[in-house]
């Protein structure tokens, strides 16, 4: 099943952990289709301010040359924020195909920024089966 594709995974993380559970799930299945950058974003030892032992411009930095070197970007959406809406519009300006997962079967709480964008692929998911369905179809 590994395709050895570069996989930009993000999710909330300044923005509220609570979805972390999901992040983990997501960054295992994604892990069987290739290399997943940022991955530590799944870390439930991430608190909600992040890396701090680094600067805010390192990690500017490094999630954007992460970004650059992915074949596709997968985003969990369910818990808003800026971060994660910062990486989806830089990853449709560089033309990276983008998956936005949403947690539930109401996405309107989801910003019509990203429902709206015609190169954002909204999947809403409840479950670990449903993630696996939707990461199947759409990565391999």
């Amino acid at each position: 099943m590994k395709t050895n594709k570069k996989i930009y995974f993000t999710g909330a993380i300044t923005g509220g952990r609570i979805a972390q559970p999901q992040y983990v799930e997501i960054v295992k299945i994604l892990g069987q289709y290739g290399t997943v950058f940022s991955k530590h974003v799944a870390d439930e030892s991430l608190g909600e301010y992040g890396e701090t032992d680094l600067t805010k411009e390192e990690i500017h930095d490094r999630e954007l040359e992460r970004l650059n070197q992915s074949d596709l970007v997968v985003a969990e959406v369910t818990t808003s924020s800026l971060g994660v809406g910062y990486l989806i519009s830089q990853a449709i300006n560089a033309h990276k195909k983008v998956i936005a997962l949403y947690n539930g079967e109401d996405d309107f709480k989801l910003t019509a920024m990203i429902r709206g964008d015609k190169n954002v692929r909204v999947r809403l998911y409840k479950t670990p089966e449903d993630l696996i369905a939707i990461l199947n179809s759409e990565v391999s």
